[in-house]
Order: C-alpha cells, then sequence, then structure tokens
C-alpha cells in the first residue's frame, strides 16, 4: 500500500513539473474555487489534470484546461490540510476552466471561466457547446480595447461655478 501511495505522490509530483506556472495557478484558483461552494464537509483535491492548453499573444495569455478532483478525507473546518488522504470511492468532480492572464511581470486574471460538476456533466452536448463559447470569449478578453467603447471607460463631470 505505502509503495502503491509513493508512486502516486511521485506521479502527481511529475504531472505538475510539467505544468507551467500560470497553469499551477488555474489549477489552485480552480480547486479553491470548488471548495469554497462545495455544500459537502469535505475537502477537494487535485487528481488529475488534462488538456492543458496555453496561447499567448499580445493581449496576453490564455489557459484551458480539465481538473479532476477527488474527495479527501479532511474536513472543511480542520485546521491542518496538508495530510489529506483521497478517498476513491467517493465523488469525483471534473471542472473545465478558462482563464486570461494580461502581460504583466505579476500576471494578472483579465477573464475566467470555469464550470465544475460531475465527470458525465461536461459531456452533455448543451453544457460542452456553451463552454466552447465561453471559453472563446474569455479567449478575446483583452484583444483590440483602443479601438473599442465600453460603457463606464470615460467619466465626465460638470464643473460647479466657484
Amino acid at each position: 500500500m505505502k509503495v502503491l501511495l509513493a508512486l502516486w505522490v511521485g506521479l502527481v509530483a511529475l504531472v505538475a513539473a510539467g505544468q507551467s506556472p500560470l497553469q499551477r495557478r488555474v489549477v489552485r484558483e480552480v480547486v479553491e474555487y470548488f471548495n469554497g461552494r462545495s455544500t459537502g464537509n469535505f475537502v477537494f483535491k487535485e487528481q488529475t489534470v488534462e488538456g492543458a492548453v496555453e496561447r499567448g499573444d499580445s493581449s496576453g495569455t490564455f489557459v484551458q484546461l480539465k481538473v479532476h478532483l477527488v474527495q479527501t478525507t479532511c474536513r472543511k473546518r480542520a485546521a491542518q490540510r496538508h495530510n489529506c488522504r483521497a478517498l476513491d470511492s467517493r465523488r469525483k468532480p471534473t471542472c473545465l476552466a478558462c482563464f486570461k492572464f494580461d502581460t504583466g511581470d505579476v500576471p494578472k486574471v483579465l477573464d475566467k471561466y470555469h464550470n465544475c460538476g460531475p465527470s458525465h456533466h461536461l459531456l452533455v452536448k448543451e453544457i460542452r457547446q456553451r463552454d466552447e463559447a465561453e471559453c472563446r470569449a474569455v479567449e478575446e478578453a483583452g484583444k483590440a480595447l483602443d479601438s473599442l467603447y465600453l460603457p463606464g471607460m470615460f467619466a465626465f463631470s460638470k464643473g460647479l461655478p466657484a
């Protein structure tokens, strides 16, 4: 059993090492988001990441990936969460995440979209089409802002007489 656990931890470390800093940030944010909105009493953690895409252009970097989560033995209210053991027989939600970061030294999120649900949830055609449309919109964030007027972009005030 310990050998299996050591192999699994090694595999997770190897996969994490192959991810860019932005991809790791997206995974971290998705796990935090899911644990924050989940109604259960237990913490979920990353099990695997698949389909990672990272594209850069003049407006920033777009990251899209799927994070498979697994329920752990740790309760949400517990202070210690670093030694949480995965419960393989429990819920295993999947999250699709699309993030657009600016080009700064410390990249800020320009736009994001994530959808989490049961593994089969993301396979439903209508949900998949909505996810694709949302991710396309996220990828376009920050492009051509110079030529586009958005409400609230400029503010004018009338001066009062002296």
